[in-house]
């Protein structure tokens, strides 16, 4: 009877095995439920409004902000209508628990993603409602990870989203090389990263739209971290401040470019700038500190070596940027800062890598032979 039970629990983990309810844990499928009901609200609603008034007035919108890609809103509230529905059709679905809830979220959430990528292209442009709607798509992609992840065999899974931590660092460090490219004048060795992004930055969208991928990689390196945790609490709790650190990071306070910030007119977001900074500096060195806590003591050396990089390069950073707001040149300020950044990128490619090496934990199937 104890093996009937246990081929029948892990059954239920295994794709396409005729148990069809899932469950997750409550939190998670609430936020999910109003994430998405509120994404398909708002499709609909918007979506009827366009295709009432393909002139935009009743949103007071004007065509000439499509930059004549379409030569009204008719065709985009059709879409927008469809999105809609899909959310919807995926809100009924995880409602009731159906084995293709993670399928139904997956789409749903991938489907508003390239929308708001593709409006921004159009648009070429930021506006708050950018914010106000896409920025719970990111957040629903956080919380759909587990739902997809328990569809499927937990050793693959695993290894993936273990795996997403590599490939979270790659991708940073990769736009870091080529967004530059696309500034005229921009300095990697005197310019803060941030500049790339900077309100009146030329690359400021294409920065934005590419470096959205970074934290929903890291967001699902976070929920593998916490499924290879075995009995320690340390992983457990890296995994979590990973995820909070990504949620944090998918909105961060623009800056101004430095000419304006030398000359006084600089706002509140420059401020709240600095402030993310340092929020974002202390969740990195605590999952660093848990990490090497959680591992050997060969970690630990090594963690402790990119801590002093951090506090030699991070306080060369902050007497250079002394610079910006008083009009004068940094010139090695960029590359002190990139030195920081890229000393944690390769930490977490490291700590990705010997969690892969040590505690990936046995297939499902492998279970159930």
């Amino acid at each position: 009877m104890q093996n009937k039970d246990h081929y029948n629990d892990n059954k239920k983990m295994i794709p396409g095995a005729t148990h069809k309810k899932i469950e997750q844990p409550r939190w998670q499928r609430i936020m999910l439920l109003i994430i998405i009901g509120y994404e398909a609200a708002g499709c609909l609603l918007g979506g009827i409004m366009l295709i009432a008034a393909p002139n935009g007035r009743y949103m007071n919108m004007p065509v000439e902000i499509m930059h004549d890609i379409f030569p009204d809103f008719l065709i985009p509230g059709i879409l927008l209508v469809g999105l809609g529905i899909l959310n919807t059709m995926a809100f009924i679905s995880i409602f009731r628990k159906a084995g293709s809830g993670w399928f139904m979220a997956g789409l749903a959430l991938g489907g508003l993603l390239i929308w708001f990528v593709t409006e921004i292209m159009i648009l070429q442009e930021l506006h708050w409602l950018h914010a106000m709607w896409g920025l719970p798509v990111l957040l629903g992609w956080v919380i759909a990870i587990p739902l997809i992840t328990i569809r499927h065999d937990k050793g693959v899974m695993q290894k993936v989203l273990l795996t997403c931590g590599i490939l979270s660092s790659l991708w940073y460090i990769a736009i870091n090389v080529y967004v530059p490219v696309k500034y005229e004048g921009y300095n990697i060795f005197s310019q803060a990263p941030s500049e790339l992004s900077a309100i009146g930055s030329p690359t400021r969208i294409l920065w934005n739209l590419l470096v959205v991928l970074y934290p929903l990689l890291f967001a699902a390196f976070g929920w593998g971290v916490r499924q290879s945790t075995g009995n320690s609490r340390y992983l457990r709790i890296v995994g979590s401040l990973i995820i909070v650190y990504c949620i944090l990071n998918f909105y961060w306070p623009p800056m101004h470019r430095r000419e304006m910030i030398a000359a006084g007119t600089g706002t509140l977001t420059d401020t709240l700038h600095i402030v993310w900074a340092i929020m974002t500096l202390i969740f990195m060195m605590l999952f660093m500190g848990f990490g090497a806590a959680a591992l050997g003591k060969r970690f630990r050396v090594y963690t402790i070596t990119t801590f002093i990089v951090f506090i030699v390069f991070g306080t060369l950073t902050f007497m250079a940027s002394a610079g910006i707001k008083a009009g004068q040149p940094t010139p090695w300020m960029g590359l002190w800062e990139r030195i920081n950044i890229s000393s944690f990128m390769i930490w977490v490619i490291v700590f990705a890598s010997t969690l892969l090496r040590k505690r990936t934990i046995p297939s499902t199937n492998s279970l159930t032979k």
